[in-house]
């Protein structure tokens, strides 16, 4: 499922250049990247410099990849028939709501799905940088749980809105039951770590 900026231009040609550090005046990224980034810390990032994904699951027992990069979607099976796919957006400034991450990331899951309502989301956390196996900051997600009718799969999406820097975080986790998505869901939040923009 994508999550593209409505406004963004779409296949536009570039020309390779040599890439250029961006450095924001008087913003430590080291100091941002040290402490939880709950959804009201959203504007100590750095502007326009977008947030990433690891790709740790890979190390989870029980998980292999199976698409690799591809579209910017990140997909793991695990053994038990659970599936996460991730994903990185950026230009998602036209979804921002200005100083609210929290607001941002509401608008973000109407843009995907218009039958979410904001009151069915709840709030949890992923690895706001570190290791996996050793504490370390959280940031703050919003999470949307379903169960696909009758029989189906049960789901779970994560993601948040980092107005400020201008990017996505995207998981969805879908397992045959409840019990393997609870499982599920503590891997992603071990393995899956949300990478702080450096300067």
């Amino acid at each position: 499922m994508g999550v593209p900026d409505p406004a963004a231009p779409r296949d536009v040609q570039t020309t390779p250049a040599l890439a250029t550090p961006t450095i924001t005046p008087g913003h430590d990224a080291e100091a941002v990247a040290a402490k939880d980034l709950p959804f009201t810390a959203g504007d100590s990032l750095a502007p326009g410099i977008a947030v990433g994904l690891s790709d740790g699951l890979r190390e989870a027992p029980g998980w292999k990849p199976v698409k690799e990069n591809v579209a910017g979607e990140n997909r793991y099976l695990k053994t038990d028939g659970c599936v996460v796919s991730a994903r990185v957006r950026v230009n998602q400034g036209s979804l921002a709501v200005s100083g609210d991450d929290r607001a941002s990331t509401v608008e973000l899951f109407k843009y995907v799905d218009s039958r979410i309502l904001p009151g069915s989301l709840k709030t949890d956390t992923l690895r706001w940088g570190g290791e996996p196996d050793k504490p370390g900051p959280k940031a703050e997600v919003l999470v949307f749980e379903g169960v696909g009718g009758p029989g189906g799969n049960s789901t779970a999406v994560l993601a948040r809105l980092f107005g400020k820097a201008g990017s996505s975080i995207y998981i969805s986790v879908s397992c045959p039951d409840p019990a393997a998505l609870a499982t599920a869901r503590t891997d992603v939040a071990e393995r899956l770590i949300v990478v702080p923009p450096t300067n």
